[in-house]
């Protein structure tokens, strides 16, 4: 399940916000995701913390699962981190790479290993 593969430390690769690309504002960061719920972002200067979590909101066991990822960080909201919370949809999942999206953006996340160009 998600929550297995997420722990660890993952960097945007590509934020998308109601159309705008966004992601120069997280390029620098290292987000360290911890199987406690908890997230920091750090660039070496600034740290952010934050809380994730993985929920279905389906709201019968008939329907097709809507499992979310849900991410929040306590920040203003003219903070760029308050752009990343939200109950993102999940939209694929590996152990190196997380899709996610919702209605006015898109989020991607990889491992930093899987971004080295060789």
């Amino acid at each position: 399940m998600v929550d297995t593969f997420i722990t660890g430390s993952w960097i945007v690769t590509n934020f998308n916000d109601s159309g705008q690309d966004e992601t120069n504002d997280f390029t620098s960061y290292d987000f360290t995701f911890a199987s406690n719920g908890t997230v920091v972002a750090t660039n070496g200067t600034e740290t952010i913390n934050g809380t994730w979590s993985v929920t279905d909101s389906s709201s019968s066991s008939s329907s097709s699962s809507d499992i979310d990822f849900n991410l929040f960080f306590n920040v203003s909201t003219t903070h760029n981190f308050d752009d990343l919370n939200d109950d993102w949809d999940i939209v694929s999942v590996s152990s190196n790479e997380v899709s996610l999206e919702e209605h006015i953006g898109l989020l991607l996340l990889k491992t930093p290993n899987s971004c080295i160009i060789s």
